[in-house]
């Protein structure tokens, strides 16, 4: 997985409406990065719904939310309008940017292993270097906890 302080990597995917996006589109904003695991299950329709719901705070912030998974550009598009998400969902369909980031291993589930997005985000800085990461994400409070560190941030930012 990256870590902070690296230069995150570029990427273009599509959106749930089709078009292409690119990381450099936001160069100059703070990006949140999530990645998760599946459009309409219940870890991650509660992540999506808390970044919506704290998304003014966000953009008061100057950062921009974008949440990846493999799911379809389809499958996208009716998470976002079932959820009313006013945030871009990416489609990693080809799980190119999901290895990129080191998100993309082996998981268990009632004993079952099999390969999945373990549910990361990376906070980008305006200069496009990942200022921090999250692994063990803890989906009622994460929205939470990276406001909290972004504010921490941008403070001192501030008085450099």
């Amino acid at each position: 997985m990256l870590a902070a302080g690296q230069q995150a990597p570029g990427f273009e995917l599509p959106d749930q409406n089709g078009e292409k996006v690119k990381l450099s589109d936001f160069k100059g904003q703070w990006v949140v990065l999530y990645f998760y695991p599946k459009d309409m299950t219940p870890g991650c329709t509660t992540e999506a719904c808390n970044f919506q719901e704290a998304l003014p705070d966000f953009k008061n912030l100057k950062a921009v939310v974008l949440g990846v998974s493999k799911d379809s550009v389809e499958r996208h598009k009716k998470f976002a309008e079932k959820y009313n998400l006013q945030f871009l969902l990416l489609s990693d369909a080809e799980n190119n940017v999901c290895e990129t980031y080191g998100v993309w291993g082996e998981k268990s589930m009632y004993g079952r292993k099999y390969m999945g997005i373990n549910r990361s985000t990376f906070l980008i800085d305006p200069n496009g270097k990942i200022a921090k990461v999250y692994s063990k994400v803890k989906v009622k409070t994460h929205h939470q906890e990276v406001m909290e560190d972004l504010k921490t941030l941008q403070a001192a930012e501030q008085t450099k």
